[in-house]
């Protein structure tokens, strides 16, 4: 195998083949990067079983081949390697030579025919707008929890109906839903649902956010079914996380006439200065009333803190508590000057209901992006 390329195309294909591979693997094969060499020009691949990235690049190829190489040593070699010259790879035995300039490295090559086969994607699903998909995933992804011992709420619920895409998370404490424009391949097809893991939906993301389209195939296999992310000769899929993602969705109310509109930005910013004072995992208190808002944070002994923001009130006082990073989550995904925050009732008068929060485009009129959270309150501190 020889070819050579541009590097900084290179290396930003090495990069995103390596991105979702683990930090550590029991076997070691898996966490290599492979490269196909051919006519058409270069493919580079990584698999470890549970998620699989794919990426084509254009190479001047002298000799057609395969190689498997260590996909995060590569990437750190590809980025580091001088700009000004393209890079050229080479097999040299049972190592495979990469060299840019002056610069020369040798790397062992491991064994390609133990190499898994990638899995197979599908024909299209359907097809998302890249930029809409990559915000609606941000917002959403924060409130997927992080605790692998119930990993049904570690993942994203994609719904999909008709021509809307509809992403939901949950940790128990918090709900995030964003719907967004869908375009199916097949005007007959199903109503149907996917749970992919939030980390792996969080680099995808990231990754095709400026793409353009982002086509969708989801198909059954084997042992479990698979989704397949698809933009500009880039391929990410991952299998579906088993198990029956809650019906959170009902918890939100169609309707709650008391709320509150706040400046969004100034929201955040006392929130960040009263929880100085708080201990890990303390509340703050948010009592809202006709003057405004007023947060306070109990803390220590040692140090106390409150602070008075503006806040449009519509109906009665109120008094919840929140965990502030939780909060400064939802506030992060709305993406407007102001907040609206709703506050539902429960039949016990002294444990307050979640309260919800939706983008608000100005004081009276609601934002239109369909992005919802709902959050928990802790029982008022006494």
């Amino acid at each position: 195998m020889r070819f050579s390329a541009n590097r900084d195309v290179f290396s930003e294909a090495v990069s995103f083949a390596v991105k979702l591979l683990p930090q550590r693997t029991t076997l070691p094969i898996l966490s290599g990067v492979l490269l196909e060499a051919s006519e058409s020009g270069l493919t580079l691949s990584s698999f470890d079983y549970e998620v699989s990235a794919r990426t084509e690049i254009a190479a001047e190829v002298n000799e057609p081949g395969r190689a498997l190489v260590s996909g995060r040593l590569l990437a750190d070699i590809a980025s580091r390697l001088p700009a000004s010259a393209p890079v050229e790879v080479f097999s040299e035995d049972a190592r495979i030579v990469v060299r840019a300039g002056s610069a020369r490295f040798t790397l062992l090559s491991m064994p390609v025919e133990e190499y898994p086969n990638l899995p197979t994607v599908g024909e299209p699903t359907g097809s998302v707008p890249a930029d809409a998909f990559s915000q609606a995933v941000a917002q959403v992804a924060v409130a997927a929890s992080r605790d692998d011992v119930t990993p049904v709420i570690t993942g994203v619920q994609l719904e999909i109906s008709d021509h809307s895409l509809s992403l939901v998370a949950t940790d128990r404490y918090r709900v995030a839903v964003r719907g967004i424009q869908w375009e199916p391949a097949n005007e007959d097809q199903p109503t149907l649902t996917a749970l992919v893991p939030a980390r792996t939906l969080q680099e995808i993301g990231r990754t095709f956010g400026s793409t353009g389209t982002i086509s969708i195939s989801i198909t059954g296999g084997e042992d479990r079914e698979l989704i397949a992310f698809s933009s500009e000769k880039r391929t990410v899929t991952s299998l579906l996380i088993k198990g029956n993602f809650p019906p959170v969705k009902r918890l939100f109310p169609e309707n709650v006439e008391n709320y509150a509109v706040i400046n969004t930005a100034e929201l955040v910013e006392a929130t960040r200065r009263v929880q100085l004072v708080l201990e890990r995992e303390a509340a703050l208190r948010y009592s809202f009333d006709l003057d405004g808002l007023t947060l306070e944070a109990i803390g220590s002994e040692q140090a106390q803190a409150s602070e008075n923001i503006e806040a449009l009130l519509n109906g009665t006082d109120t008094v919840v508590s929140l965990k502030p990073q939780f909060l400064l989550d939802g506030l992060g995904a709305v993406h407007s000057e102001f907040v609206r925050i709703a506050f539902t009732k429960t039949e016990n008068p002294n444990k307050p209901g979640p309260v919800l929060i939706t983008s608000q485009s100005s004081k009276d009129k609601a934002a239109s992006d369909d992005y919802r959270y709902l959050l928990q309150p802790n029982l008022l501190l006494r």
